[in-house]
């Protein structure tokens, strides 16, 4: 045998095999199909129509063969392949009435593939601050040792912010490419958001993992997925070959997992169960291209560490800045100044919940642990890109609030980002303006597929390599929208005391952060980073017309744009 039907053999037994509990695509019934659509000129990873899953195979199975250019296929042949996608759910969950009932089928590569795409892994945390990862206690290195690790094994980015430091919103942003103005998810639950919003926009097709599954990655989602997600009701999105995802699972025990249709329960603290599953899903997908999302619920409160660190770190204190219990001044947010001073009790409460997140973030990091541990037991870590972030930042205590997110301040909406992969330099520090926008082309260069057109973001995979030609970006954009209404999975409302502002729009730019409150045309905000790096002193009142106006109309072109090429241009500018 030739190395390459070696290989070829070796992935077809490991897909259609080690996935006999999922469902499984049966290359034999469509393999008729897939030649046709070759024939017809459709490839792997082909441009704008020429895609052969999504532009020759998926239209086909839909009943659209002979039209429009693509192969006439008989009726047996589309029948045998649509059968071999389907799975029984008798017994199983519930099906979702707008969504799949499974996940997509698992793909084998083909044999005409003579190399693999690099794997991705990618560890989404809940809430993380970026004081989780420094203070003066030298938090990282006693609770993040392999954090702390893969920093120095790869790159750290400085600047990298999310799209609403609000959980649905910036997922929704990081499964589409797509600001909150396109996407249309600007809450996290309905009207505006959560689960169901994702789900009527059509969001769930225009998510990365369908052009990473039609470039035949295994591709898994586990743990958290979007707020409103109930998983004896709901089925999988499009694009995910196997599927373990929770619904309320902020306390980390008592929880359920829709796994592939079947509902499981474990006794595991939730961080160490998906540690687990995703570590399985690595073992049995290892001989083709893989992508596996692990989204933890921690440290989101109520702060729950896996019960070995309950008592862990009790020297450890909340590392307190001047912005911590800073008051505001006269031109501060009208929201703002209705916060009141912290009180003799509120220190200790919030150092309490700091030591709770710190002891959940060492959970996380024995996660990260074993996913590198048994990535490099598979022989595959040189080729495997391992991603750290949150889905949005956290403050306590700053600015005299209380815990929670949402501002347009730093501490929400900058969070951590780290990459180690093939071809990142060791130590490695990017400065540039990144987002969460950004994963979607990044996955998409990394497999070779073609991204989505309405895509915002840009890759990184330039950035990654020392590579990136021209300028890169000058603005990020936070888009919020007031909620002050109920989640579907935290049935809590924010607190007024941790601040949960009006609608805002937010340019954050090198060197100042611009905010325009939307029920208050009047009230702006501008921040001098450089002179005020803890955005304590609203200065909007002293810049000149010209200089408002051409941050308004920034503004205004940003919240307008769409597709890379348009967004590009508004995020490039430099008001």
């Amino acid at each position: 045998m030739s190395p390459r039907t070696i290989l070829t053999t070796l992935i077809l037994t490991l897909a259609l095999g080690a996935f006999a509990a999922t469902p499984v695509l049966a290359r034999n019934a469509c393999k008729p199909i897939m030649n046709a659509c070759t024939k017809a000129g459709y490839s792997k990873g082909g441009g704008a129509g020429k895609s052969l899953m999504h532009d020759c195979l998926d239209p086909i199975l839909n009943g659209k063969g002979g039209s429009a250019g693509l192969p006439s296929i008989n009726a047996a042949t589309i029948s045998a392949c649509k059968a071999s996608q389907t799975k029984k759910t008798s017994g199983k969950l519930a099906p979702a009435a707008d969504a799949a009932t499974v996940p997509t089928a698992a793909k084998a590569m083909p044999a005409s593939q003579t190399s693999l795409p690099p794997n991705i892994v990618m560890v989404l945390v809940d809430d993380l601050s970026l004081n989780l990862l420094t203070g003066d206690q030298d938090i990282l290195q006693k609770s993040m040792p392999n954090v702390a690790q893969m920093m120095k094994d790869g790159a750290s980015f400085t600047n990298y912010f999310v799209t609403d430091s609000l959980c649905c919103p910036s997922r929704t942003s990081i499964f589409t490419g797509m600001l909150p103005h396109n996407s249309k998810v600007f809450t996290n639950n309905p009207p505006n958001g959560g689960f169901e919003a994702f789900m009527q926009n059509g969001d769930d097709g225009k998510s990365f993992a369908i052009p990473l599954h039609n470039a035949f990655y295994q591709t898994a989602m586990m743990g958290k997925y979007l707020n409103g997600y109930v998983p004896d009701q709901n089925g999988a999105p499009q694009g995910w070959s196997e599927w373990a995802v929770a619904g309320n699972g902020y306390p980390n025990f008592n929880y359920a997992l829709n796994h592939d249709g079947v509902q499981i329960r474990s006794p595991l603290h939730l961080t160490d169960e998906l540690s687990d599953l995703g570590q399985a899903f690595l073992r049995k997908s290892v001989a083709a291209p893989f992508f596996l999302e692990v989204a933890t619920f921690s440290p989101h409160s109520p702060y729950v560490p896996p019960a070995r660190y309950k008592d862990a770190f009790p020297e450890i204190k909340y590392p307190v800045g001047k912005s911590y219990d800073a008051r505001p001044d006269a031109a501060a947010p009208g929201w703002l100044k209705e916060i009141p001073a912290l009180n003799p009790t509120d220190g200790p409460q919030i150092e309490d919940a700091f030591r709770n997140r710190v002891r959940s973030d060492k959970g996380i990091d024995d996660m990260v642990g074993a996913l590198r541990k048994t990535l490099t037991e598979l022989g595959v870590a040189d080729r495997t890109y391992v991603i750290f972030t949150s889905d949005n930042g956290y403050h306590m205590g700053e600015y005299s609030l209380m815990p929670g997110k949402q501002t347009p301040f730093d501490t929400d909406i900058q969070v951590p980002l780290v990459i180690v992969g093939p071809g990142i330099a060791a130590g490695k520090t990017i400065d540039a303006t990144t987002m969460n926008i950004d994963f979607y082309p990044t996955f998409a260069e990394w497999s070779g597929s073609p991204a989505n057109p309405e895509v915002d973001g840009h890759s990184l995979a330039g950035l990654l390599q020392g590579k990136a030609s021209g300028a890169w970006r000058s603005v990020a954009l936070v888009e919020h929208r007031h909620d002050g209404g109920k989640t579907p999975d935290n049935p809590d409302k924010p607190a007024k005391r941790s601040g949960n502002p009006p609608d805002y729009t937010a340019m954050r730019m090198p060197g100042a952060m611009y905010v325009e409150y939307q029920n208050s045309p009047d009230t702006i905000g501008y921040y001098d980073l450089k002179a005020d790096p803890l955005e304590l002193h609203n200065i909007a009142g002293s810049l000149s017309a010209d200089k408002k106006k051409a941050l308004h109309d920034a503004m205004t072109a940003n919240v307008a744009c769409k597709g890379a090429t348009e967004c590009w241009a508004a995020q490039s500018l430099t008001p």
